[in-house]
This record gives structure tokens, sequence and C-alpha cells, in this order.
């Protein structure tokens, strides 16, 4: 059975693997100590929710949700910045129990919903489109890197 509880400082040991593998998966060296870093700040500071999913007492995925606010509708929206099972429970309803519960919190806050964005050849996309997102056809994303 997937048990999925919002993730807290005592749970930074088991959130660390899999963060550095998510961000492996983006390409990005891994770095368990910096890893552990972010997660412990984002957490300690408040700055996001992290939902922990396990399997028989197993850390197998999370997501996080970061608080952002909508200007045109006056209200709170979350972005659901980061997604990851571990490759050996893919294809189980993992992510789709993570994507459920970030659904189930955006409606007990009464927040506007759950934006989202994803590598162009993630496979994910299609769970996404399958629990109900809509890929936004209106809207170009930018971004400006200060380097």
């Amino acid at each position: 059975m997937i048990k999925i509880v919002e993730a807290n400082i005592d749970h930074l040991e088991d959130l660390t693997p899999l963060f550095d593998q998510y961000r492996i998966f983006y390409k990005q060296d891994s770095n368990q100590k910096a890893a552990r870093k972010f997660l412990k700040e984002r957490i300690n500071n408040k700055e996001a929710v992290i939902f922990l999913a396990s399997v028989d007492n197993q850390p197998i995925g999370f997501t996080q949700l970061y608080t952002s606010f909508s200007s045109v509708s006056l209200q709170p929206v979350f972005i659901l910045n980061d997604l990851y099972v571990s490759k050996d429970a893919r294809g189980k309803g993992i992510g789709e129990a993570l994507l459920n519960r970030a659904k189930e919190l955006c409606r007990e806050k009464k927040y506007k919903g759950l934006a989202l964005e994803t590598g162009v050849e993630n496979p994910a996309q299609q769970l996404y489109e399958k629990l109900g997102w809509k890929k936004d056809t209106d809207c170009f994303h930018y971004f400006w890197t200060s380097k």
C-alpha cells in the first residue's frame, strides 16, 4: 500500500537520495550534500510543502510544491516544481498518488490550482494530462538567467 506523508525535518535522510536522483534525471551532477542542504532550508524556512511516498516503509517518491500567487485572479497557487518516483517503482501508481495528494492540498487550502513545468521529452506528460492538467497553448514561458 502506498503511504504519503507531508515531509518534515525527520524525513530529510529519506528525501535526500530521492532528490539527488531527481536532479540526476534532469542532467545535474550528483551532490547529496547540496541536495540535503537545499531540502533542509526549504523545510526549516517553511518555503515548500513536500509529500513523501513510501511502500513498506521504503521511500520511493516525492513531490515538492511552492506557493505563488495569481495577481489576475487574486488567489494563491501552488507550483508543483518537483515530482520524482524511483526507477524501480514507476508504473505502479506512485506518481498518480503524489499528484492527487497535491490536488487535495490545493482544494483544502482553497488555492486556485496547480502549475507545473516539465521537459518536453518527459514521459510523465501522459500522466499529467490523464489527471486533468491542461497544456498551456496560450502563453509562452520565458526565463532569464543571471550569470
